[in-house]
């Protein structure tokens, strides 16, 4: 029965952690995409007469019922990927880790709040939404997400990748994508639409990295 302890509740961590990756990745791409076909920036924005559309309406709402679970499950994966490094992290960038991912999160709720807002301009359905409103709400949706939100995630992807390493818990393929991730995200989620979905791609394919690595050792640990 002592085999089926605290160590094997240690080896059930790295699946959690990659199983809430994927979940995550997956809902944080949708609520994305679905957000910016509700509400185009840019050449293809969405004037706040073009936004009493039903479609762009449910898209909207529908991104925003995804963002409360996505959040959620990258707080399991937050958890889970520090745990999978293990003890031996080191304590400034696991610190910065956390906080980072802590913020993002938090972030990423105050964009969805101001989208909602937005929202809730144009209601009751079919009504044209105040201009000044309109234009408040949008910008600041996408200033929290692309200003702030995503350039907390390079911090999160940045940390994570020096911490992998360093102490070698990530191939070197990885830290190199997962560099090119955060350089991407501080420096052109802001300007290039679109450019946000690359936390999600990377957030799944560290998270298969992980599934892969843990599946790889349970073939390779005799059984107790």
């Amino acid at each position: 029965m002592q085999g089926t302890g605290p160590g094997q509740k240690a080896l059930e961590t790295p699946r959690a952690a990659g199983l809430a990756g994927v979940v995550f990745a997956v809902l944080l791409a949708a609520a994305i995409v679905l957000v910016r076909l509700g509400i185009p920036e840019g050449a293809g924005a969405v004037t706040a007469q073009g936004f009493t559309d039903a479609g762009r309406r449910d898209a909207v709402g529908w991104a925003l019922d995804l963002v409360p679970f996505a959040g959620i499950f990258f707080l399991w994966f937050l958890g889970a990927v520090r745990a999978h490094v293990g003890e031996v992290e080191d304590r400034f960038l696991a610190t910065v880790l956390l906080g980072s991912g802590l913020v993002f999160t938090a972030t990423m709720f105050g964009a969805a709040a101001a989208a909602a807002a937005v929202l809730a301009v144009g209601h009751p359905a079919g009504a044209t939404p105040d201009l000044a409103a309109w234009d408040f709400g949008r910008h600041f949706a996408y200033t929290l997400l692309t200003g702030y939100a995503m350039r907390m995630a390079a911090v999160f992807v940045s940390s994570l990748s020096v911490i992998g390493h360093r102490l070698g818990v990530l191939p070197r393929w990885l830290t190199v994508l997962g560099f090119l991730t955060a350089v991407t995200l501080l420096f052109v989620s802001s300007n290039v639409p679109w450019a946000e979905l690359v936390f999600p791609a990377w957030s799944l394919v560290l998270s298969l990295h992980i599934l892969a690595s843990r599946r790889a050792r349970s073939r390779t640990t005799p059984a107790a």
